[in-house]
């Protein structure tokens, strides 16, 4: 499906499926933890979007590896430099059992013991049974219509940004705009408290909001973005998190052209933060 279409889903009908990947995606961030240097941020530990899913990246060390999840056909895909590939099909097995999987194949590769994560402690160890792989399809095309728009908004921005990543832990796909200048009275070696930011992402549903919907987030929040005009089906949220709100269904009912409106309403923020950012 090309990146400029974004389908309709009910995510309530897919729990088990999403559920399954968004495991799956926290099982390839640890792997990611154990085994990539840290970069700040945490962004050695998310994920980037790939041609059929996510993929890790190449990580390197005593081999170097890949990782892929592969939504579109449903596919677990783990490559090395020295030519080996798994290609293992995915049907909703547990997430004890596809770590073993990585496992035997990456060690039979000559990666040494020390460098095995273990298993996310409260992910439970159950299989999947209602995984759908045309529903992780369905999935696939949403996050690569997403990925498209963030890196058309990543595009026009001078200053730095972060990759376009897929935080496993929350199952969100996101980019992080840093104006540059840093937060008073906080420790400027911890750039999690001391680097102004504004946060554009997007989350298949969480315990606040149980459907899939886009987010807008500064930091430190400026008393005058929450005032900036909205374009209609956008509201301000202060009800677990301060942010700009936008629901996937509504994008797309409401929108001939989504990827252009996601894309206004982006620029209007960021354009917005700018000047309440540097302040």
């Amino acid at each position: 499906m090309a990146s400029n279409t974004y389908p309709a889903i009910d995510i309530m009908s897919m729990a088990d499926t999403k559920n399954a990947l968004h495991a799956y995606a926290r099982l390839m961030g640890d792997w990611l933890k154990r085994c990539r240097a840290r970069r700040k941020h945490w962004w050695h530990a998310s994920l980037r979007p790939s041609l059929n899913g996510l993929t890790t990246g190449v990580v390197y060390g005593a081999i170097d590896f890949e990782i892929d999840l592969n939504m579109r056909d449903s596919l677990l895909n783990v490559r090395t430099s020295t030519g080996q590939q798994l290609n293992e099909p995915l049907q909703g097995e547990s997430v004890a059992q596809l770590q073993e999987i990585i496992k035997d194949f990456l060690v039979s590769c000559g990666l040494g013991e020390q460098s095995i994560p273990g298993l996310p402690a409260d992910i439970s160890d159950t299989e999947y049974a209602d995984y759908s792989p045309a529903q992780a399809k369905q999935l696939a095309d949403v996050l690569s219509s997403v990925a498209a728009a963030m890196t058309r908004l990543r595009a026009d921005i001078r200053e730095e940004t972060s990759p376009i990543q897929l935080w496993p832990h929350h199952f969100d796909l996101s980019m992080l705009w840093l104006p540059g200048n840093k937060v008073p009275d906080q420790d400027p070696d911890n750039e999690e408290y001391a680097d102004k930011q504004m946060n554009f992402g997007f989350t298949f549903g969480d315990e606040g909001i149980p459907e899939p919907y886009f987010y807008i987030t500064a930091y430190p929040l400026p008393e005058s973005l929450p005032t900036t005009t909205l374009p209609a089906g956008t509201a301000w949220r202060t009800e677990g998190f301060n942010g700009a709100v936008l629901l996937y269904k509504t994008l797309i009912e409401n929108n001939k052209e989504p990827g252009n409106h996601l894309l206004m309403l982006w620029r209007s923020l960021y354009t917005a933060g700018q000047e309440a950012m540097h302040n």
